[in-house]
Order: structure tokens, then sequence, then C-alpha cells
């Protein structure tokens, strides 16, 4: 099975991700991972690849082919990205979509925490950079990000720890898989 974790920045995509894969014993592979990667060589910061991405489109295509490629030769994985669920969604690419939901200020302090940075700093940072990404994506694949049909699941990130959210990201893919038996699992304290 492939599972895809997207959500906006700060949502707990990659923390999530790890838990996740506590309990499933699947391979993360993180999108935002190569992407900075891919900014680095460039000698680039993320906000300044985005910017450069605005222009130059083989950037988004080149993460997202390369994305597409792995989800489509590999199975029991987590692919944890922005836009995860619509690649293998646009791909036919079989996969159990998550979207991870937080509240403005939760991700913003999140992402502040994050960079190491204050607050206004990263504001001005995530409306940046998600401001570009919204727009990239509708211009290079005509999808609305904030669109969350294609999910299997939308999971609010606030109110619980990233173990809990595992686990009842497991417990759902168990239950909508219709196993003859479903054990629910419980976090062990």
């Amino acid at each position: 099975m492939r599972i895809t974790i997207a959500g906006k920045i700060g949502s707990g995509k990659s923390t999530v991700s790890s838990e996740l894969s506590k309990i499933t014993g699947y391979s993360v592979y993180s999108s935002g991972t190569f992407f900075r990667e891919t900014a680095k060589k460039m000698n680039m910061s993320i906000e300044d690849f985005n910017v450069y991405s605005e222009t130059h489109p083989e950037a988004d295509y080149y993460t997202d082919e390369t994305q597409k490629a792995f989800m489509q030769v590999n199975d029991n994985i987590i692919v944890e990205g922005r836009l995860a669920g619509w690649i293998s969604y646009l791909n036919g690419i079989g996969a159990f979509r998550v979207f991870l939901y937080a509240t403005y200020y939760t991700r913003l302090v999140r992402f502040a925490g994050r960079e190491n940075i204050d607050i206004d700093a990263a504001r001005d940072l995530m409306e940046k950079r998600e401001r570009s990404e919204k727009e990239r994506y509708r211009r290079l694949y005509g999808i609305d990000i904030d669109d969350l049909s294609i999910y299997d699941i939308v999971v609010n990130t606030e109110f619980m720890k990233p173990p809990e959210i595992a686990i009842y990201i497991a417990n759902r893919i168990d239950e909508l898989s219709r196993k003859d038996v479903f054990t629910p699992r419980i976090l062990h304290r």
C-alpha cells in the first residue's frame, strides 16, 4: 500500500509520516527533502528556489516527475509532501491519501520554531512560500491545492500528538480497507 501525507507548511507532515512509519514499517519519502536538496545544489534558499520555480517550471516538473516515478514502482511506502496526494490522484497511482490540517496560527508557530526565526519573519516567509506554491500548482497542473476532495481522510493535527495521529491514520486505513477482523491500535504510554 502507498500512503500519501499532504498538508500545508507546519501541518505536521514530516513528524506524522515518521510516526506512521514506525507503525507500518514503511519507508518515508519526502518530496520536501528532495526540493530542499535541489535548492541547495543550486546555492539557493527555499524561498529563492520557490521564486526561481515560478519562472522555471522544469524545477517543479523534475521534482514531481521523480516523485511520480518513485510511487509507480514502489509499494509499502509513505510519501509526504504538499502535492503527494495530487500526484498520485492525477496519475492514477493507488494510494491512501491523507491531508493534515492545522490552523494558520498553529502552523505559523510550528514553522517559526522549526526555522528558528521570530513570528513576524515566519509569517512573511510562510505566506510568501504558500502564495508562490498555490499559484504554481494552479498554473502547472490546473489544481487548487486547497481542494481536499481527493483525500481519503482529513486529520486535524491541533489536538493530538503525532503518535496518536499516526495510530488514528493506521486505524482508518484498516477500517477503510474492510479487513474482516479489525482490531484498533492504541497508544501505549
